[in-house]
Parts: structure tokens; C-alpha cells; sequence
């Protein structure tokens, strides 16, 4: 699963609250996320995890980034975060690892994030969660192909892009994972 099997029903219990909170229905809410209904359904009842794509349709539906929907699901925020207690979550169809290395916080305006995309993989997020939001992806490991508002960008290690874009693909080029930080600075 996702996180763990109790911070999967946290998210699953999240998800179905921020529907009822909204007075949608699955139908309405398949509809706005481009998602079937019985997908989310299974997602609301923790029957499966969602993926990194289908959470990012549903945080641009709800106007959240994912990490602040991951933090809705935490215990509160705490001022040093160690290694081994950040917030890790897989997405088991892609692969893919992101760990909150800094947790968002309502004051804060910008979070730390690491990404391990292995090779091949291949995500795209056809919507942007939060408009205007700005990203600084710096790649530290393995070779990716960043595509933002459809403008490929090959990165190898080392190299840093900053964007601001409505839709992004995120595909490892191999031959070994793909790892990064990735800044993210709220609007």
C-alpha cells in the first residue's frame, strides 16, 4: 500500500470527507477528476492505494498539494523531522518513493521533497494541483526527462529546473533510478 495500512485508511477516510465536505457525489467527483466511480470508491474505502497520478487529479480537484493532503492524515507537524520519521509514500503501480523531508505546515510556504522514480518509469499529472505554484527540481541521481506544459527537458545529475507549469511527465531514462529533491514554494 501507500504509506502504511493505518495512515492508507487516514487517506482513504480524508478523501471521502473532503467529497461530503463538497456535497459531491462519486458520480460528480469521477466526473470533475476524470476518474471512474467505482475506482474511487475502492480508493475511499482503502481497498486499494491510490497512485501518484490519481492522487495528483484529486489534490488539483481539491485545490491541495499532495503533501498537504499527506499532512492532513499525519499526527501535527514537528519543529525536526529525522530521517528515519519522515513520511514516505509508494505508489505500487510506478514504483515511484516520495518522502516528505520537510512536512508542510500551514505558515510555511515552501517543502523539501525526494523522488525516486525507477528506471522506466513513466507519471504524468495532467492538471496542476495549486496554480501558479513554483517547483525547483535538482536532480542528484540517474537521468530524467522532465516534461512541463509539453517541453521535454532531459536532466542528468546535477542539473536544475525551475518551473511553473500546469501539467508535468516525470519518465526515468534508467539505467538506474532517477532521484531528486524537488523544492516546492507555494504561491
Amino acid at each position: 500500500m501507500g504509506i502504511d495500512a493505518a495512515a492508507d485508511e487516514r487517506l482513504a477516510q480524508r478523501l471521502a470527507e473532503l467529497r461530503l465536505e463538497r456535497g459531491w457525489t462519486l458520480e460528480e467527483l469521477a466526473r470533475l477528476a476524470d476518474v471512474s466511480r467505482s475506482t474511487l470508491s475502492r480508493v475511499e474505502r482503502a481497498e486499494v492505494s491510490p497512485t501518484a497520478a490519481l492522487l495528483g487529479r484529486l489534490c488539483a480537484v481539491y485545490g491541495r498539494t499532495m503533501s498537504r493532503l499527506l499532512a492532513e492524515v499525519e499526527s501535527g507537524p514537528a519543529r525536526l523531522v529525522r530521517a528515519g520519521e519522515q513520511q514516505v509514500w509508494r505508489d505500487g503501480t510506478t514504483g515511484f518513493v516520495r518522502r516528505s523531508v520537510s512536512p508542510p505546515h500551514g505558515s510555511l510556504r515552501a517543502e523539501i521533497i525526494e523522488g525516486r522514480l525507477p528506471a522506466g518509469a513513466d507519471i504524468a499529472y495532467d492538471r496542476a494541483c495549486t496554480p501558479g505554484r513554483e517547483h525547483h527540481l535538482w536532480l542528484l541521481e540517474g537521468n530524467l526527462e522532465l516534461t512541463v506544459d509539453g517541453e521535454p527537458q532531459p536532466l542528468g545529475p546535477g542539473d536544475c529546473l525551475r518551473y511553473v507549469g500546469s501539467t508535468s511527465r516525470f519518465r526515468s531514462l534508467g539505467p538506474g533510478e532517477a532521484r531528486y529533491a524537488l523544492v516546492v514554494v507555494e504561491p
